[in-house]
């Protein structure tokens, strides 16, 4: 791999930071906020809803740009909103700047996916895309704990200083690193990437994504209070299960990313089916502290493994959408990540408890196993070559 990709891998660690620390800051936010816990947690969904929005716009509106100069833009931007959220006492300005700072991290990772898989050639979109979602995972074993250690000492506005200064060495290096556009290198044609992105198997693949991504964050984003509260975890621990999360999700991709490109079913069908499993096995066992840590780890590892095998499934599938593509792949995520978060607030707020969200998970991963093992989605499998992508 071009080292080129892991120098953006670096920004998405920074992004990733500040997209899931809130996992171990939102019981501190929402008390010095004043606001209730599900209300702080709409920071998530807000942030994810922003992506939704911004990766496919930014990454139109971005066509014209040099890829360099719009990776430089869009993470200013990112820095930016941080500071101001770093700052503010408002709850409202502070759900603004999750939104700016998630339309920036959406245009960035849509172009970071674009470079990316283009450097890395046609055949290691997986890889690429491994390398970018590492990334995020990094940010679950190192940054997200380090953001609640930090929280835990100092505040929670600490862990966003903080990511704002780790993302200003990642804008010097990819000023230095990015190679620039040729000279008078065509523009991508927007209306035939568009075209090429109306395919209905694309259309259930992302679907499929995000289903699996909604079912991850839905109990991610309410985890701290679901160790504290019902496996009777100390306020201490919550870094380290963040960690072993982060450590899981880090080997779930580093297995889609040896796989991905060639043995796709080889991840999704057993992976979904244990996926399913652990979380009605963590629904039913969380309140006994060794299992609910063990499952941790398992469901993290089997989440990304599953998630960054489907995303890959939807760069090969928009092969035809270099560009535009990896943006439907952000939006996808991300809808996941909006509608997570959402409907396990629901269910805390209906009096259902922080045991709740499992249950959640494990219906979202249910519903995307009815829809991916269906007889059509079998025979498509079967007919695909060995050591191939699922076609389009």
């Amino acid at each position: 791999m071009p080292i080129v990709i892991y120098i953006l891998g670096l920004a998405v660690f920074a992004q990733g930071t500040s997209e899931f620390m809130l996992a171990g800051l939102i019981p501190d936010i929402a008390a010095d906020l004043r606001v209730s816990v599900p209300a702080a947690g709409t920071l998530t969904s807000t942030f994810a809803a922003g992506m939704i929005i911004g990766a496919p716009l930014m990454a139109v509106l971005s066509l014209p740009w040099p890829r360099r100069r719009a990776l430089l833009v869009f993470l200013t931007a990112f820095i930016a909103a941080h500071v101001v959220g770093a700052v503010t006492g408002s709850f409202g300005v502070l759900l603004a700047t999750r939104v700016v700072g998630a339309v920036a991290n959406a245009g960035f990772l849509a172009v970071g996916l674009a470079t990316a898989t283009g450097l890395a050639g046609p055949h290691a979109k997986g890889r690429a895309a491994s390398v970018l979602l590492g990334g995020v995972t990094l940010a679950c074993v190192a940054g997200v704990p380090a953001g609640a250690v930090l929280g835990n000492l100092w505040g929670w506005r600490t862990a966003f200083w903080a990511v704002a200064a780790v993302s200003v060495p990642a804008a010097v290096a990819i000023l230095r690193s990015v190679p620039p556009t040729p000279q008078g290198a065509p523009l991508p044609d927007a209306r035939r990437e568009l075209r090429a992105l109306r395919r209905p198997r694309l259309a259930v693949t992302l679907a499929l994504a995000a289903l699996v991504n909604g079912a991850t964050f839905c109990t991610f984003t309410y985890l701290a209070p679901l160790v504290t509260e019902v496996s009777g975890y100390g306020r201490a621990w919550v870094p380290a299960l963040l960690a072993a999360f982060g450590l899981g999700s880090f080997a779930g991709v580093t297995i889609a990313g040896r796989l991905s490109d060639t043995r796709p079913m080889r991840v999704l069908v057993p992976g979904g089916l244990a996926l399913l499993a652990g979380w009605l096995l963590f629904a039913a066992t969380a309140a006994i502290a060794p299992v609910a840590f063990l499952l941790v780890l398992v469901q993290g590892t089997l989440s990304f493994a599953v998630g960054a095998t489907l995303i890959t499934q939807v760069l090969y599938r928009a092969a035809d959408a270099p560009s535009l593509g990896g943006s439907f792949a952000t939006a996808a995520l991300n809808v996941g990540a909006t509608a997570g978060p959402l409907l396990g607030g629901a269910a805390i707020g209906a009096g259902l408890g922080y045991r709740s969200p499992l249950w959640v998970s494990a219906l979202l991963v249910a519903l995307a196993l009815a829809v991916g093992l269906t007889p059509a989605a079998r025979s498509r499998s079967r007919t695909s070559p060995p050591g191939q992508p699922i076609p389009s």
